[in-house]
């Protein structure tokens, strides 16, 4: 039997109450807890099951508070709807404690003349360029990653000691019904591990606190699934670390920026 993919755990969800409960398979674990782009897409696809008619995501604050170990239960509350903005909150509780919270910003396109981008450097295409894990490998180091197809198009494996924290690579649901939806796309902008990591000479543990993103595009389709991700080291100290997060279609056109803060434990 095949593992569960996000689309099968979106569609395991299960009400309680004002909340949606969902499955935590062992393939989406990290560490001892879950992985932070899978809890987040829970997150939105509960507002999506809550809450009709939204406009496009534009933007989200997520913090992650504490380990997601069980099934979470997940309720929402819209805090300002607008003329233009909606404002959801979701929170991701386990046994009464919050383990996630998200907050997404729902907007309609606005009129304007400006228009600015930032597209990708060139790349090879998804299937000229190589695994970033060997398919030999009986199992991936970390266990969502039997989730995705990676490839790896620049910079180093972790704990190789590099010079920079700087990573690009492409990347896409094994589901194909994942590729299509706004919860696919926020998973694989999370994929990539920590930017520190190529720096360090040795494994340690690594919690992200937080992840702020905008979405800067309606449409987002890309060929195959296939998406562009770079994640970027800004600066490391006192055991905390900022990145860059960008993801890129394959048509070249910036479709998610955001930052994130990551606690590193060596």
């Amino acid at each position: 039997m095949s593992e569960p993919s996000l689309f099968d755990v979106l569609s395991a969800a299960e009400a309680q109450d004002d909340c949606l409960s969902y499955p935590i398979p062992k393939n989406w674990k990290q560490g001892r807890t879950t992985f932070g782009g899978f809890s987040s897409a829970l997150m939105l696809s509960t507002v999506y099951n809550r809450h009709a008619d939204l406009p496009p995501l534009r933007s989200a604050l997520v913090n992650f508070t504490a380990p997601i170990i069980d099934a979470p239960q997940v309720r929402t509350e819209i805090l300002r709807e607008g003329r233009n903005v909606t404002t959801i909150n979701a929170l991701a509780e386990i046994g009464g404690s919050v383990a996630a919270q998200a907050t997404f910003s729902f907007g309609r396109a606005q009129d304007s003349h400006v228009a600015f981008d930032c597209p990708a450097k060139p790349a090879d295409s998804p299937e000229m360029t190589e695994y970033y894990f060997s398919p030999d490998l009986p199992r991936p180091p970390i266990p969502f990653l039997t989730n995705f197809d990676v490839r790896k198009v620049e910079g180093e494996l972790p704990f190789m000691g590099a010079d920079r924290g700087y990573l690009r690579l492409w990347a896409r649901h094994n589901d194909p019904r994942m590729w299509n939806r706004t919860e696919g796309l926020i998973s694989i902008a999370d994929l990539p591990p920590p930017a520190i990591y190529p720096t360090l000479k040795k494994p340690g543990p690594n919690s992200s606190m937080n992840w702020i993103f905008n979405v800067l595009s309606e449409d987002f389709q890309t060929r195959d699934g296939w998406f562009l991700l770079e994640h970027q080291l800004t600066a490391g100290r006192d055991g905390y670390s900022s990145q860059v997060m960008r993801v890129w279609n394959t048509e070249g056109d910036l479709i998610v920026d955001g930052m994130q803060s990551v606690i590193i434990f060596v």
